[in-house]
């Protein structure tokens, strides 16, 4: 429903060069110097659009205006959409179009789901707040997004359909530098992906009583990618379930770097999980990561299946705080390699004996 009070004409400001018809060329602004691992580049494009809003906007201005601009980006042939600094309301969600970077302000550019949200649905059926929905060569960076679960009752048809920023059938995909705030999905999720980057972002989960299965950053079925640098914490509230997550549902998932996270799983979940169903999981990387206060660490769980996961190299991670194990890997695997982690205060680590594994150097360290 829109809300009554006076609407002032919202103003789309394309920077143009005089003379050209065209957008001009601005140089994106240097990111910080930091090691990255990352081998996505997400959009290329150089071009600045900015969406100047003035005065009042409902959710539906801003879903309507939006959308325009970010349609209008990539029919150019890709741009930077640049939002500024507050709260912007949606009604429906976000759909990033190929070649198009939408970038905000910092943690200050606030996305947030509407009192209306939930009466329309993403392209699946659930209830993104931004979604890549088959794009190519993109980038979300540098905003909050909030799925207003403390808001509005997310347990609705197809909440697990679709999730708050979700990049599905997609390739070459940057998420970066994104807050994801009171979710009723999972925070960040890669679906039916490839060639991706997920580096620098902060989910948190702060409900509880309310919602069931809030993971952090999930992997379904995709391959090729990069989760570097992310703050995962499910569990300031109850409802928080896995902190990380590789799973197959119709496809394997393979060649993707966990590497500098800071993670705490949810008090229904564990630190990290390799979902198991028909599919194999293979070729994981682990490296560097500190796993902390979740019930449990990394353990393989198998769901309709029991494929195999092999190839997974657990290392130099450091695990804390973890009353369950800090590893439980069983079922069909081999060629898992547990070594020169440091744990403190953690449960015994259960690794079933299988071709190839090895198993050294991991120390207690308090």
């Amino acid at each position: 429903m829109k809300s009554a009070a006076p609407k002032i004409v919202l103003l789309v400001v394309a920077v143009t060069a005089v003379g050209l018809g065209a957008a001009s060329m601005i140089p994106r602004a240097s990111a910080p110097q930091s090691v990255d691992y990352c081998l996505a580049s997400g959009s290329k494009a150089t071009v600045v659009k900015e969406w100047a809003p003035r005065g009042y906007l409902d959710a539906d201005d801003t879903s309507t205006q939006l959308q325009q601009l970010i349609d209008s980006a990539s029919s150019d042939g890709g741009a930077i959409v640049t939002l500024p600094a507050g709260t912007f309301t949606l009604n429906r969600p976000l759909i990033l179009k190929s070649n198009v970077a939408l970038k905000g302000a910092g943690a200050s550019t606030v996305v947030k789901a509407g009192p209306d949200f939930l009466k329309s649905k993403g392209p699946f059926g659930g209830h993104p707040l931004i979604t890549t929905n088959g794009a190519q060569n993109v980038t979300i960076s540098q905003l909050t997004a909030d799925q207003s679960g403390d808001e509005l009752d997310g347990n609705s048809s197809g909440r697990l359909s679709e999730y708050l920023v979700d990049v599905r059938n997609s390739s070459n995909a940057v998420i970066d530098s994104i807050r994801t705030r009171n979710p009723f999905t999972y925070s960040i999720a890669v679906v039916s992906s490839s060639n991706f980057c997920l580096r620098n972002n902060d989910t948190l989960v702060t409900s509880s009583g309310k919602y069931d299965q809030l993971d952090g950053i999930h992997i379904t079925d995709s391959h090729d990618g990069t989760v570097e640098g992310n703050t995962v914490d499910q569990r300031q509230g109850a409802d928080g379930d896995d902190g990380l997550v590789a799973q197959t549902i119709g496809s394997p998932v393979y060649a993707v770097t966990y590497k500098n996270n800071k993670v705490r799983g949810g008090s229904h979940g564990s630190a990290m999980q390799l979902a198991v169903g028909q599919h194999e999981i293979h070729d994981i990387t682990i490296e560097g990561n500190q796993f902390w206060g979740s019930p449990d660490g990394i353990v393989t769980g198998y769901y309709g299946g029991n494929a195999p996961v092999y190839d997974v190299a657990v290392r130099n991670n450091t695990f804390s705080g973890i009353p369950g194990p800090w590893i439980n890997f069983n079922g069909g695997l081999r060629n898992i390699t547990i070594t020169n982690n440091n744990t403190c205060k953690v449960g015994p680590k259960q690794l079933s004996s299988a071709p190839g594994n090895v198993d050294s150097n991991n120390q207690e360290r308090c």
